[in-house]
């Protein structure tokens, strides 16, 4: 792929998810079949709750991502300054978009080069696992991390989107090893992440055992990157297979509880399909560590820029916190011994 084509698929991306429906046809998160029980006497004052946590070494002000969206071409460096500069005001953690443009082309790189508005934050790197298949290795990895400060690398899986995207890279064999290489021999934690169809379980445990440090379970139910592509496809064929597969993945709940019961200390991600601080609550309580959205962040920013972020991000924490004050609990670990009902 060129550089090119690489820049016009970053700035198509960002359209499309801006001004299409993109959400996933056919299956939900699942945040809606579970309920907290109400505590008509919390018996605290809800400006005193904590919402301090720390994730891998890095200490937040609220158990928030703002997830990997966008970078790698003109127009991208100034959403990615945007949401950078709401995460410094907040205290919350950021990841930029797939670093593989500024790989192939260092002249973008200042489009994921947020630390001179955001020097503080919890910063991931991100680039896609499967490239570990096409060239890539420690030196590109390392490269990635060192371009934007990173506190750690978030390596996407994203196998369903690149099976119906025109340009895919589909050879996922043999990546495992690659992968336990990579986690011996970088310097910071490795973050492994779907893009919107969910780890579970089983694939979370292996990658686990491989050295990677964290699961951003990314579950089905929020943005469809099968949908994303389906609007990129040049031929009816091209968009219906892609369509076939809106309603593919693990609800981001499943996802959550599967990898929690599989890996009861691992850091976990709950994101995928995450719009409110009562989804975040729900999520931490069935174990995730930090909740996360990308969507309704850039949309967002495109809106009303760094301002309507920051008032986007205050208003789900907002909602976290009267979550946790109705429920009666007075700091995160009280939040994830709080049971949840579930209700078909």
């Amino acid at each position: 792929m060129t550089e090119t084509a690489t820049e016009g698929r970053k700035i198509d991306h960002v359209k499309i998810v801006i001004n299409e429906d993109v959400n996933a046809k056919g299956i939900t998160t699942g945040f809606g079949s579970y309920h907290f029980e109400h505590d008509a006497l919390p018996e605290l004052d809800m400006h005193s709750i904590d919402l301090s946590t720390t994730f891998l070494g890095k200490q937040l002000n609220a158990p928030f991502l703002i997830s990997s969206m966008t970078g790698g071409a003109a127009p991208t460096e100034e959403i990615n300054l945007q949401l950078a500069e709401a995460a410094q005001a907040l205290g919350v953690a950021m990841g930029v978009g797939s670093q593989r443009a500024a790989i192939f082309d260092p002249n973008v790189a200042s489009s994921y080069q947020v630390r001179r508005v955001a020097p503080d934050i919890a910063l991931f790197a991100n680039l896609g696992a499967v490239q570990l298949n096409y060239g890539y290795g420690i030196e590109q990895c390392q490269r990635a991390v060192d371009m934007i400060e990173a506190d750690a690398l978030i390596l996407h899986f994203n196998a369903l989107q690149e099976a119906v995207q025109p340009e895919g890279d589909t050879n996922f064999a043999g990546l495992l090893a690659k992968i336990e290489a990579l986690c011996r021999a970088l310097p910071v934690p490795v973050i492994a992440k779907e893009v919107g169809n969910g780890i579970g379980g089983k694939a979370a445990k292996r990658l686990v055992e491989a050295g990677v440090q964290a699961i951003d379970v990314a579950g089905a139910g929020g943005t469809s990157w099968s949908e994303v592509e389906r609007f990129r496809q040049p031929s009816k064929t091209g968009q219906d297979t892609a369509g076939t597969f809106a309603g593919w993945g693990i609800p981001t709940t499943e996802a959550i509880k599967q990898v929690r019961a599989a890996l009861p200390t691992i850091g976990i991600i709950g994101s995928g399909g995450v719009r409110s601080g009562l989804d975040i609550a729900k999520a931490i309580a069935l174990g995730a560590d930090l909740g996360a959205s990308a969507a309704p962040n850039l949309l967002a920013q495109n809106k009303g820029g760094s301002n309507a972020v920051h008032a986007a991000i205050s208003a789900i924490i907002d909602q976290l916190r009267i979550s946790m004050f109705c429920t009666g609990a007075a700091d995160l670990a009280a939040l994830r011994q709080t049971p949840l009902y579930r209700v078909s």
